[in-house]
């Protein structure tokens, strides 16, 4: 049994297989449409969440398959001080497979230990967000058609944005990957991260200014400030609007340049940019439905 904790959990061999599976489930959907009949996934969601907890409930949906759970914690027996390891227990004899986020840092850890059926981490604090690591990874090799030889400008809350880690971790592995990363000095990398960057050799450089080096991106993957993440409130709002892509902009890209998102946005990507078509953030939300009924099934052993 094998479960899902970060990106590095799969070894860049596994990784392609699951994304040439979940290429192969867009393809060919009907093929999948029973693959998983009578098996059930447990949504254990902590803290609120649309297109995580909704795109793995599309996905067992679309392999036959029925969700159980709860949506957070305060409707779920946690609001009654159970434990994280007690609640996996009991969810392992209803269940067959578990997608648990929660905010605090190796909790999904804490219930794989206790497990008895496959735990996917979809969300542990600033920590990691692997499925949302396998979205970008099949969205960039879907419509790019590579992994590798390609400079990734990451903009925004990079000190406490999990998916920024999670998709760094994930791209290393693969050559020729440059990363530019754009922040204000309040969000910068954290240091353990650069730390990681600088013992795999990976070029990478810090800049506040989006505009300067938005003409040399393939990738410019934008994400929110967190206000959940800041302990006050003047921090956040001080934070919040330093970063807007606009038209104006975009016209300083590439035509080739993609824009992600792993959603949800607030203003940091002004809604007229959503007619480019380099803007690619609501494909890469359907892309997630796909690689997660892949990895439901590529977890659960089972071969179609």
């Amino acid at each position: 049994m094998r479960h899902l904790m970060s990106p590095l959990d799969f070894s860049v061999e596994e990784l392609d297989r699951l994304l040439d599976l979940a290429s192969d489930i867009e393809k060919n959907p009907d093929k999948y449409a029973h693959a998983c009949d009578r098996k059930k996934l447990a949504t254990a969601f902590y803290e609120p969440s649309t297109r995580t907890r909704l795109s793995f409930e599309a996905a067992m949906i679309n392999l036959g398959g029925s969700v159980i759970g709860f949506p957070s914690d305060d409707v779920s027996s946690a609001s009654k001080g159970e434990s994280v390891a007690d609640t996996i227990r009991v969810l392992s004899c209803y269940a067959d497979i578990c997608a648990m986020r929660h905010p605090k840092e190796g909790a999904p850890m804490v219930a794989a230990a206790k497990s008895k059926i496959p735990v996917i981490n979809a969300g542990d604090g600033g920590h990691q967000h692997p499925t949302q690591t396998l979205t970008d990874l099949l969205t960039i090799r879907s419509l790019k058609g590579r992994l590798g030889n390609m400079t990734i400008g990451l903009c925004g809350d990079l000190k406490f944005g999990r998916t920024v880690h999670s998709l760094i971790n994930a791209l290393i592995r693969y050559e020729g990957v440059r990363f530019v990363m754009i922040s204000p000095d309040e969000l910068k990398l954290p240091d353990y991260m650069k730390e990681i960057l600088d013992e795999k050799g990976v070029e990478c450089r810090e800049t506040i200014r989006m505009e300067e080096v938005l003409p040399e991106l393939d990738i410019l993957y934008m994400t929110r400030v967190q206000r959940e993440r800041f302990f006050n409130e003047e921090d956040y709002v001080r934070m919040k609007d330093f970063y807007i892509l606009d038209k104006e902009k975009m016209a300083l890209a590439n035509d080739n340049m993609l824009v992600m998102h792993p959603l949800p946005r607030v203003n940091e990507i002004a809604t007229e940019v959503d007619d480019d078509p380099r803007a690619v953030y609501f494909k890469q939300a359907q892309y997630g439905v796909y690689v997660r009924m892949a990895l439901i099934l590529t977890l659960l052993q089972i071969e179609v």
